[in-house]
């Protein structure tokens, strides 16, 4: 990336690394450290071209998310409703990694359906 002069790093994070649960100290603390990383290494590779961004995946139905028993009823309870699709977080991921975001660097794209902003009365 140095020798070309351009690159696009992208970090797969979590929403745990500001918005953390309970039984999830190890799993926050490694995620915010790679926040830091991600930042630190945005302001020392930017003058090389290359650009380090972040995605905060919320919940996304996988087999972590779902422990194989199917949705928890809690994502009813987010404002969209629902649980993320895994294209979703790919989606954002592209997008970082692509021209079109030129100009972003030390960016953080929260993708969590609005689950860190509270629960919606239904």
């Amino acid at each position: 990336m140095t020798e070309q002069g351009k690159g696009s790093i992208v970090n797969n994070l979590s929403i745990s690394s500001f918005a953390p649960i309970s039984e999830s100290s190890a799993y926050a603390a490694t995620k915010a450290s790679v926040v830091a990383m991600s930042k630190a290494a945005a302001i020392e590779l930017g003058p090389s071209g290359i650009r380090v961004n972040m995605v905060h995946p919320g919940g996304v139905e996988t087999e972590m998310a779902t422990e194989g028993k199917g949705i928890p009823e809690f994502y009813d309870s987010i404002p969209l409703g629902r649980i993320g699709q895994p294209r979703e977080i790919a989606k954002a991921i592209a997008f970082l990694a692509s021209d079109d975001s030129s100009y972003c660097t030390g960016t953080e794209i929260v993708v969590d359906g609005g689950m860190t902003l509270g629960t919606a009365d239904r």
